[in-house]
């Protein structure tokens, strides 16, 4: 099991006043709400008021930051922890397990995700020789990543154009690419990198989580899959596995019952509806992989969910 975690570190170069900014201007656009509508184009902000219990979801190709507390992934049998000093990179759709772990009404967790494309991360890489970042023996399409202060400086301009929201069609682009290269040329950059080559074995693997994500659906060929995906079957397996941590059927069948639950949840299916809207052709099949991945059946799930109130954040592919 692959375990990462940051500690604290001495201050470098007034890193450590950079994320004093960073916080607070987080902490003033969760002052009203925790979930602040914004006006920039991929960017969440939100803040959360006591620990969490395990929340499972699909964690979308993004980086994650946090401003107060901290939180853990867990994926497959590797666990992630973050907080004020690093960031969470993440460069294909994965099935994760999440966790706030440090959060108080007196200090609570407090941070902000942008969304990741591949097509800009590619882009990048075709136009001009980055700096090579640091080697990592591990394949995994998630990573955590240590804050730098100029990292931090393109942060704080990112949100300081929520006060001026004519400028943000114009400047945001541009400091958003700033934002990549930093990390790019990180100790996180060759994880996303990896799946911005053209006919590298992870971009090849982001093809065919692609096209899973649009046909989960329908009945799997895994050998199909892998031919689609321009791969031999044994080294489609090794490397789906060795990138999303788990196999091309687990996956398909993590976004169905991710998808059963949602269309319960927001759609208002009843159990039998929602098993054969998202490929199933036995509802007690689905009953017996659901209470496997949730640890409960689906109809309690639901009703326990809509009584905590925990809809937005159950069905969330870019959580907080």
């Amino acid at each position: 099991m692959e375990t990462m975690n940051t500690q604290e570190r001495p201050d470098d170069g007034g890193l450590e006043d950079r994320k004093l900014r960073l916080f607070e201007r987080i902490a003033r656009w969760t002052d009203e709400s925790d979930d602040p509508k914004i006006s920039i184009p991929g960017m969440r902000i939100y803040k959360r008021r006591e620990p969490s219990g395990l929340t499972r979801y699909t964690h979308q190709p993004s980086l994650c930051f946090i401003v107060q507390g901290s939180k853990r992934i867990i994926l497959g049998t590797d666990e992630y922890s973050y907080g004020r000093d690093s960031y969470l990179a993440t460069s294909i759709d994965l099935p994760i397990v999440a966790q706030i772990v440090d959060a108080s009404p007196e200090r609570p967790y407090m941070g902000f995700a942008l969304k990741l494309d591949q097509k800009d991360i590619a882009q990048m890489l075709v136009e001009g020789n980055l700096p090579e970042p640091s080697p990592s023996e591990s394949s995994r399409a998630m990573t955590v990543g240590s804050l730098t202060a100029p990292l931090v400086d393109a942060l704080i301009r990112l949100i300081d154009l929520l006060d001026e929201p004519e400028a943000i069609p114009f400047l945001a682009p541009a400091i958003h690419r700033e934002v990549l290269y930093r990390v790019l040329t990180g100790e996180a950059g060759i994880h996303l990198r990896r799946i911005g080559m053209r006919g590298s074995q992870n971009s090849r693997i982001l093809r065919a989580v692609d096209w899973l994500k649009s046909n989960f659906t329908q009945r799997l060929s895994v050998e199909e899959l892998a031919t689609y995906s321009q791969m031999s079957l044994s080294a489609f397996h090794h490397h789906f596995r060795e990138i999303t941590a788990m196999s091309p059927l687990q996956y398909q069948k993590w976004l169905r019952l991710q998808d059963a639950r949602r269309l319960m949840l927001t759609a208002d299916y009843d159990v039998t509806r929602a098993a054969f809207g998202v490929g199933y052709e036995s509802s007690s099949q689905f009953c017996r992989e659901y209470s496997r991945l949730f640890g409960v059946s689906p109809a309690k799930d639901v009703r326990k969910l809509r009584l905590s109130s925990d809809v937005p954040r159950a069905t969330a592919s870019l959580a907080g």
